[in-house]
């Protein structure tokens, strides 16, 4: 299976869920990311104010933010491979990038709860 890189803008945390003024986008890939892991896919998340050498140490990441500032985070590699910046992946993109089937009801609305979306 293929791995995937989540390289994070700075944030408190690992996974920018905490606090008082949480943003739903990252509680939906957080959920996401969890999903995926369940479903065997292999996912590291880099945050730049906590982990900033393993940015440098990548020559992927350390160009990316030559050209690009840390404004354009997060990128995503696919094994190694740049396949996206400024955004986070949703569930059907993680799915597709590791070859995870994924079910229609297992397909979250964009800032919902994770009910039924067809």
């Amino acid at each position: 299976m293929k791995s995937i890189q989540v390289f994070d803008p700075a944030m408190c945390c690992n996974t920018g869920v905490c606090g008082v003024d949480v943003d739903q986008q990252l509680v939906n890939f957080a959920a996401d990311v969890d999903w995926a892991k369940q479903n065997g896919a292999q996912i590291q998340r880099f945050n730049l104010a906590q982990q900033p050498m393993d940015f440098a140490n990548n020559p992927v990441v350390k160009g990316f933010l030559e050209r690009s500032g840390q404004e354009a985070l997060p990128l995503i590699l696919v094994d190694g491979e740049f396949a996206l910046a400024g955004r986070y992946p949703n569930r059907v993109e993680l799915a597709r990038w590791v070859g995870i089937t994924i079910l229609i009801n297992e397909i979250k609305p964009a800032g919902g709860s994770g009910s039924k979306c067809c």
